[in-house]
């Protein structure tokens, strides 16, 4: 009954949002206050290179309760982006609870389900309570994604293969050019940290940044 009565909760907070979530990124576009609104990252850089594409980097931890409430809104987000911008998902390596979900992120990635399990990561541990937030093991975590398509032993493997040492290496260097210390965060083109005192502030905030990397490169 609580699980439910949290689900509609969060229902009803993402459809009072989704009308302004819709809007056009050019009709998103506004004056930006630095400071207050974005903070700009000296000598900062994309996470990835995608050509001709703005970057919008979301830094995140599962087991984040803000970035669980996030989710379903940047998911929402996401689906009135153009072609020309990508939104990249960077587990954040703080270390303690942390690093076993960010490993998992990576493992997850390497066997092609990150998207397709990203929400339930968050929902088995802030609404089902199947995965602890803090304490699990890789057993609990193989478990976890081998009922939702991994390979486990290959999962296990997955979990401290070199592969994954190096992209949390990446992850934590990305972090700490871009004055990253919580979560969630949105950097966008590698340039720009988002401020903003709501989550519609933050995803205004995004829209106009990236239209302005759009209109510089045009």
């Amino acid at each position: 009954m609580l699980t439910r009565l949290r689900l509609h909760a969060r229902q009803m907070v993402l459809a009072a949002g989704l009308a302004l979530l819709a809007l056009p990124l050019a009709a998103a576009a506004q004056e930006l206050v630095p400071g207050v609104d974005y903070l700009e990252i000296p000598g900062g850089a994309p996470f990835s290179t995608q050509d001709g594409k703005v970057e919008v980097v979301e830094v995140f931890g599962y087991t984040c309760p803000h970035c669980a409430s996030f989710e379903p809104h940047l998911v929402a987000w996401e689906r009135t982006l153009p072609d020309d911008v990508a939104l990249v998902r960077v587990p954040a390596p703080f270390g303690g609870q942390w690093m076993p979900y960010a490993r998992a992120y990576y493992a997850a990635e390497a066997q092609g389900i990150a998207d397709e399990t990203h929400q339930a990561v968050f929902d088995a541990i802030h609404d089902e309570g199947t995965l602890l937030a803090s304490g699990v093991t890789d057993a609990q975590l193989a478990d976890f994604y081998a009922a939702r398509g991994a390979d486990r032993t290959r999962f296990l493997a997955d979990l401290s293969s070199e592969e994954t040492r190096a992209k949390l290496r990446e992850a934590t260097g990305f972090l700490q050019r871009s004055r990253v210390d919580g979560t969630p965060s949105l950097v966008v083109n590698g340039r720009y940290r988002v401020l903003g005192r709501t989550i519609d502030d933050i995803l205004r905030n995004t829209s106009a940044l990236i239209e302005r990397e759009r209109a510089a490169a045009r």
